[in-house]
């Protein structure tokens, strides 16, 4: 596969990822109480965090002089009506969405994994994509913290 073709693939697959990041948390923090403020912010931060991830990979696209992605995932859209099944018989307490906020960004962190193993990935889409991957470790981790404090009360 030519490289530019392989590049834009791998950039639209992340765009889509951090799509879904976006529809999840804004998902999360609408199925939220009013009062769960705390975590609405944190999501917020999230949706922003992507919204710069896409912003970046879309450029990359651009540069490839392709069009970049503009939807979800499948997966995303399968996962996103589970929660809301999921919702029906467990409700929208802090700890449920937390366990779905993780699973997704487990989700996020398998796309990234997958993208830096990719073989004839530009060394410059590389280091983009390792910097978005270290800053998505770290929302993982402060969300799977926020979950464990939960569990631990």
């Amino acid at each position: 596969m030519e490289n530019k073709t392989l590049n834009t693939e791998v950039l639209n697959d992340l765009i889509e990822i951090n799509n879904d990041r976006i529809a999840g948390y804004q998902k999360a923090s609408e199925d939220l109480p009013a009062e769960d403020t705390d975590l609405k912010s944190v999501f917020a931060e999230m949706i922003r965090q992507s919204q710069q991830n896409k912003s970046a990979l879309t450029q990359e696209v651009q540069v490839l002089g392709d069009e970049p992605e503009k939807g979800t995932t499948n997966s995303g859209k399968i996962y996103r009506a589970w929660m809301d099944v999921k919702a029906v018989f467990t409700g929208h307490d802090r700890q449920t969405v937390l366990d779905n906020c993780e699973f997704g960004e487990d989700a996020a962190k398998k796309a990234y994994k997958s993208a830096l193993e990719t073989e004839g990935l530009s060394a410059h889409l590389h280091t983009l994509i390792s910097e978005q991957q270290a800053t998505l470790k770290q929302s993982h981790d402060k969300i799977k913290h926020l979950r464990d404090q939960y569990v631990e009360k």
